[in-house]
């Protein structure tokens, strides 16, 4: 299509639905809607009836995306029923994981659950060179499969050791599967091809589980946006195609938008360190940035799960806009629990059905709202106050009934404090704790809640430069907007094996040469 059509930047995340729009002319359109599965296409209806053009105007456009559904599906487990395929005896080993301790000193050990619901086993075995231990029993995979496929298994995750030499025991299995009828199959050689058994594995066995549902959202959308060339942002901070979209590369999808445009407007400013604040309705999303430098990480724990896949260095805490303040009798606390873009803030006045408020809770919107923190009139919608003061009433008189006099403003006050000092030590997690001081770099703020509180975080960080871009309320989506277009892969050829001299740099170009070709 041509560079003059319409283009349209998207961050999805959970509580609104930013949306840049870019007409043929030049001009810039904005707007925010409340998140939901069908929130991106109606931003985009949104952003044509603000600059009057007509529905065909999105035939043909170009839009960029960036969206939390994979993140939502594992910290909420709601992704599709799995099956792991595996070797006979070894199914376990994603349920011991590293027998790393979470917390070191809990004496007992709470742990996510698993995504696979079955666990398969075949006989059959690889060497560590590749060859062949004990031929692969197809016809035993084949009874296992059609039974887990009866019970509502969706997809298969088949992980093979030493898969990354050989990966034709993998490709059989993958056959069957096929045969059998599953609906979505993914070889772990197809996503890392490299050693290590258990990482590859866990990131096997999350494209399985989350996948499928990140499919369905990109042709929902595609149905939606008939014509559109549509790209989506991955956690490496590039973008990528539909078909090309998959779980593992998608879990931090929109921050990763926030630190490309992090990086950006500093560099723009004439700054070359700069700290990203990305305060959002549920979440705060923190990073560091040198100069040109996107520091990545190429492997992750995301959700109690483990995964292999190159991700921009964020750091979130449970503490945005939506995050709920309570008392538990003994103290105040600010989230993780968020009220998400339904129910909302009570300010927001969300109604059900019955035309009563959904919301029952305080926020951290409404705090900043009683604190006169929050512009109503600046906001894309109508906000309530009465509800806001009728539940600080309450919470005074719970800390009366427990000894704490207080006013309505100094518990405002109180849970604004809170959620500044959880913020404030995530970003000292990515500075202090990695060997960068704060003090040298630019306070990036934004997200739709950043404005309100990066000048106290600013203050208790010592820093004392800020910067607000002029697109500072969706600057995730810009981000997603100008970022390049990229492909990751990884192989291990050479098994790590000590070679002959001049062979590891034949091995190295021979496997480079593979890559470019796959990308």
């Amino acid at each position: 299509m041509s560079e003059a059509g319409w283009q349209f930047w998207i961050d999805r995340g959970g509580t609104f639905t930013d949306c840049l729009g870019l007409a043929p002319d030049g001009a810039v359109h904005t707007t925010k809607v409340l998140s939901s599965d069908r929130a991106p296409l109606e931003a985009v209806e949104r952003i044509l009836e603000i600059a009057g053009a007509n529905g065909d105007a999105k035939e043909g456009a170009r839009i960029k995306l960036g969206t939390t559904v994979a993140t939502n599906a594992l910290l909420e487990r709601r992704g599709v029923p799995t099956a792991l395929l595996t070797h006979e005896g070894l199914s376990g080993v994603f349920d011991i994981g590293t027998q790393e301790r979470p917390d070191l000193f809990a004496l007992e050990i709470t742990r996510a659950p698993r995504l696979q619901h079955w666990r398969l086993e075949v006989p059959g075995r690889r060497g560590a060179d590749g060859s062949v231990v004990e031929p692969v029993d197809l016809d035993r995979a084949r009874v296992v499969l059609e039974a887990a496929r009866s019970e509502g298994a969706r997809a298969v995750a088949i992980v093979w050791m030493h898969a990354h030499l050989d990966p034709a025991d993998e490709l059989s299995l993958a056959r069957v599967a096929r045969a059998v009828g599953f609906e979505h199959i993914v070889c772990s050689h197809e996503l890392a091809r490299e050693i290590g058994f258990l990482s590859r594995g866990e990131t096997t066995i999350a494209d399985a589980y989350l996948t499928p549902l990140l499919r369905g959202h990109v042709d929902a959308l595609a149905r939606g946006l008939p014509e559109a060339e549509l790209h989506f942002m991955q956690s490496s901070g590039g973008l990528t195609d539909g078909e090309r979209f998959r779980g593992p590369n998608a879990l931090l999808s929109g921050p990763a938008g926030g630190v490309v445009a992090t990086g950006r407007v500093a560099r723009a400013a004439g700054f070359d360190r700069a700290i990203g604040f990305d305060m959002g309705g549920t979440s705060t999303d923190v990073s560091l940035v040198e100069g040109d430098r996107l520091d990545r990480a190429f492997e992750s724990e995301v959700g109690g799960v483990r995964v292999k896949a190159p991700m921009l260095r964020i750091h979130t805490v449970a503490a945005g806009g939506g995050s709920l303040c309570h008392f538990d009798g003994i103290r105040l606390t600010v989230g993780p629990e968020s009220a998400g873009s339904d129910p909302g803030p009570l300010c927001y006045a969300v109604r059900g059905a019955d035309g009563q408020p959904k919301a029952t809770e305080l926020a951290v919107t409404d705090i900043n709202l009683a604190l006169g923190r929050v512009m109503t009139d600046r906001f894309p919608f109508r906000l309530e106050t009465a509800p806001v003061t009728r539940a600080l009433g309450a919470m005074r008189d719970a800390l009366a009934k427990a000894g704490f006099e207080r006013t309505e403003e100094e518990i405002a006050a109180g849970f604004f404090e809170i959620a500044n000092a959880s913020m404030a030590q995530a970003i000292t997690e990515v500075s202090v704790e990695r060997g960068a001081d704060p003090r040298d770099h630019v306070l990036v703020g934004f997200g739709g809640a950043g404005g309100q509180h990066v000048c106290a975080i600013a203050r208790r960080l010592g820093l004392s430069e800020i910067l607000l871009h002029p697109y500072a309320g969706l600057l995730s989506a810009y981000g997603i907007g100008i970022a390049p277009a990229s492909w990751d892969g990884q192989r291990d050829g050479c098994g790590r094996r000590l070679l002959p001299e001049g062979a590891l740099e034949d091995s190295i170009a021979s496997e480079w040469a593979l890559l470019e070709e796959e990308g």
